[in-house]
């Protein structure tokens, strides 16, 4: 075998290990390429009904629910992360740091859709690949990352939930 062959075989093998390391484990500290495609947290199941538009949407006019405030979620929701909501919502909070790609986040993420948030607890699901204001601004580094903070936004505690992704542990490490 030339030492060509054998340099191209040793550059595939680690390209390979590569690869498996990413999507096996996700807490290597690499990150990925973003996925975006939509989660189902932010399109409806094609299961769901769609909305009927209401006769005042049909003569161009705006509905009641988009012409309303949008609500603040109610203490103990799990809901997407946006711009503002902290200090819009009552109670204890924390920021979870979840990636598509990561099979930790997704077992945390399912739980959480099932269960519900610990009570009393709002979660808000923090994008990690597109947010990376807010991971430096708690210092976030591995995804599964679940920051307390307070009603002006500010870090309370922090807890790496990857070794046990589970609304207990979740509760568990609550301030």
């Amino acid at each position: 075998m030339t030492k060509t062959r054998v340099r191209a075989r040793l550059m595939l093998v680690g390209v390979l290990t590569a690869a498996a390391i990413a999507l096996a484990g996700c807490a290597t500290g690499v990150e990925p390429m973003a996925d975006n495609a939509p989660t189902s947290m932010e399109t409806p199941a094609a299961s769901e009904p769609m909305a009927e538009e209401s006769p005042d949407a049909m003569a161009g006019e705006p509905s009641a629910t988009e012409t309303a405030e949008p609500m603040a979620p109610a203490e103990g929701a799990y809901v997407d992360y946006e711009d503002g909501i902290i200090a819009e919502t009552a109670g204890p909070k924390a920021l979870f740091f979840h990636a598509t790609w990561c099979p930790k986040c997704r077992a945390l993420d399912d739980e959480l859709r099932a269960d519900g948030a610990p009570d009393g607890l709002t979660v808000f699901k923090v994008d990690f690949d597109d947010r990376t204001d807010l991971r430096q601004q708690y210092g976030v580094t591995l995804q599964t990352t679940i920051v307390f903070v307070d009603d002006d936004g500010e870090m309370i505690s922090s807890v790496v939930l990857y070794d046990d992704p589970s609304v207990a542990s979740l509760e568990a490490a609550m301030p």
